[in-house]
């Protein structure tokens, strides 16, 4: 089936990490103060990422953003937005999030008929905001801690409560159920468009950020982690803020 394909390779992916931080040194003070006590591997591994990027994603995403127009780009992040959003309806749910699960409904049935599958985003133009949720939020919200920082080949950072939240994640997503040819091809093609379409969107951004750090790791790291809290909190301040 299409569904255990997927959780296969994403089994794999898993099984390679736990096997490459089976050998690292023990952590230091620092490392576990940065709460990335695989950190010498976690380097390693993101070092290659950089390579793959350079060699492959970027090239994609300026060969992507170059030929596509602009248009098209949109009413392509549009439908992938919108099949995202099943998953976060069950996400705003198990969250105790009755307010915004009903927008999220409201903006999906829009964006489906009106939108046309979601090529046009109809649902902004009358008000309704779009957000998302994933089951690493979810788990977040019900007080499971990050876990141990993790960067998984190709997959990037990826600490347990995240990845584990990927998981589940594809048992809430309807479209797995749903088996044709070719389905894990068509399953895996929209997580590459998805990241296709980030990455041309933050050519510049990423760049800019690389540029000016002392250490890209570590600023990746922490440019991660704030970025994960601000969805957790669903982009409200700190308590102590």
């Amino acid at each position: 089936m299409a569904r255990e394909g997927t959780v296969r390779v994403m089994g794999v992916a898993a099984v390679l990490a736990a096997l490459l931080l089976s050998g690292c040194a023990a952590p230091t003070a620092d490392n576990l103060a940065n709460n990335d006590p695989y950190e010498s591997t976690n380097r390693s591994i993101f070092a290659l990422n950089m390579k793959l990027d350079r060699m492959a994603l970027r090239p994609a995403a300026e060969n992507y953003r170059d030929l596509v127009p602009e248009k098209a780009r949109d009413s392509v992040r549009n439908v992938l937005d919108n099949l995202d959003l099943p998953v976060t309806f069950a996400n705003d749910l198990l969250q105790g999030k009755p307010s915004r699960a009903a927008e999220t409904t409201e903006r999906f049935l829009l964006n489906s008929t009106y939108g046309i599958g979601g090529i046009f985003d109809v649902a902004t133009r009358v008000g309704i905001g779009n957000h998302t949720e994933d089951f690493g939020q979810t788990l977040a919200v019900w007080g499971a801690g990050e876990g141990p920082y993790l960067v998984l080949p190709v997959l990037g950072p990826n600490p347990p409560r995240d990845a584990a939240g990927q998981l589940i994640d594809l048992m809430l997503d309807p479209t797995v159920y749903i088996t044709f040819k070719q389905h894990l091809w068509w399953h895996l093609g929209r997580q590459y468009l998805k990241i296709l379409d980030g990455r041309s969107r933050n050519l510049e951004t990423l760049d800019d950020i690389e540029r000016n750090s002392l250490d890209f790791y570590a600023a990746t790291r922490s440019l991660y982690r704030q970025y994960r809290e601000g969805q957790i909190r669903d982009g409200n301040p700190a308590p102590d803020q």
